[in-house]
């Protein structure tokens, strides 16, 4: 179903070490609004939509979501590898490091490990695709967060891009709920 290839879909290059910024960002790998939750919601919602179509959306940017955990793995890895322990515990990620050292694990930014329920599969097609819509907003508004946060420029930059996909995302399930609505709109004769 899938060809992997071993790149990122965006660049990825950090300024320096960073593990207070970091300590932000790692809310986009395993957060409530993150590309974890994002991806795993789109791709468990696909089996209950009726249409090819809108099946492939959620496919796809399930698929796309994968993507950017990636990304959002490496900007953190990056900005902590080298970081020292004094560095980490600064940042107020001492907590982290204890459980974690410097591996990436799926937390908020506030340190609440990922859960299951961070997703939602409803079976109701409507109101999942209004749901994704949701997340892919607050998806977008938490990348304008980190933009504001950052002071990094070249992983603003990452972050930028980031933002400008969940956009695209948003777009694009918008046009899956009107193809849906319509669908389910149609005298169905057999």
């Amino acid at each position: 179903m899938w060809i992997y290839e071993k790149k990122l879909e965006y660049p990825v290059r950090v300024s320096g070490t960073n593990p207070r910024l970091a300590g932000l960002i790692i809310t986009q790998y395993g957060g409530p609004d993150g590309e974890l939750a994002a991806s795993l919601r789109y791709l468990s919602q696909r089996y209950s939509m009726p249409t090819e179509r809108a099946r492939a959306t959620l496919n796809d940017i399930g698929t796309e979501e994968l993507a950017h955990f990636e990304i959002v793995g490496t900007l953190v890895y990056k900005l902590t590898k080298d970081a020292t322990v004094e560095e980490i515990k600064a940042a107020g990620l001492a907590g982290y490091y204890a459980d974690h050292d410097r591996a990436v694990y799926p937390v908020s930014a506030g340190g609440i490990p990922f859960t299951a329920a961070c997703i939602q599969a409803k079976g109701d097609p409507i109101a999942d695709l209004v749901e994704d819509m949701a997340a892919e907003e607050k998806a977008r508004a938490t990348y304008n967060w980190l933009i504001n946060l950052s002071d990094d420029p070249c992983v603003t930059d990452v972050l930028r891009f980031l933002r400008e996909r969940e956009v695209v995302h948003f777009q694009r399930f918008g046009e899956a709920l009107n193809h849906l609505q319509e669908f389910m709109a149609e005298k169905k004769c057999y």
